[in-house]
């Protein structure tokens, strides 16, 4: 009995450790995109022209809004259709492309004359009117940059060729976005079975 006793204690004493010691794992969402179609009624319901451009550097080019903000002229390179981020996120450099969408008269609003603050207000904003707001509660001026991501990954850029132009340090924060959409796993599932 006396060995039947000691176990009883030893079971107790791993169950309490486990209760004090053991971190709750947080749910893992998967984020908030603005998908093409949104981003086309999110630009007309958009005000004003900087803030048009803001938003398009975040959906085309992957731009985090505090490098929008710290964009200065001398970042774009137009022969190369690409923009230097100087210090992002981790004091990081890297090289995103231009988007798609730019026009020559784009840069006349770089440097933007509004700060971070102001152009996730105008989002808000823009994303109400638009309705989409109502569609996605979650949805942030961040989720431009994810729908530029999810974008990359649905039309078949390597995963570290998206992990470079997001300048994320893992490919592991990367591959948020191939769990976003997991269409090949279940066309391969379905052709499997």
């Amino acid at each position: 009995m006396a060995g039947y006793s000691g176990q009883k204690k030893s079971c107790q004493g791993n169950q309490e450790k486990h209760a004090r010691g053991v971190k709750k794992k947080m749910p893992k969402k998967l984020p908030t995109w603005i998908e093409e179609e949104e981003f086309k009624e999110l630009i007309k319901k958009t005000r004003s022209k900087h803030h048009k451009v803001a938003f398009l550097l975040g959906f085309e080019s992957g731009v985090r809004v505090s490098e929008i903000a710290a964009l200065q002229k001398e970042n774009f390179d137009l022969e190369r259709k690409s923009i230097m981020i100087r210090e992002g996120k981790g004091k990081k450099d890297r090289v995103v492309p231009l988007p798609k969408s730019w026009r020559a008269d784009f840069i006349n609003h770089i440097p933007f004359k509004c700060g971070i603050r102001s152009i996730q207000r105008a989002f808000e904003r823009a994303a109400k009117r638009s309705g989409l707001k109502e569609k996605k509660k979650d949805l942030c001026v961040h989720s431009l940059r994810h729908g530029f991501a999810k974008n990359l990954v649905d039309k078949g850029v390597p995963l570290n060729q998206v992990q470079l132009l997001l300048g994320h340090s893992a490919v592991s924060t990367t591959s948020i976005y191939i769990h976003a959409n997991p269409k090949d796993a279940l066309k391969s599932y379905q052709e499997l079975f």
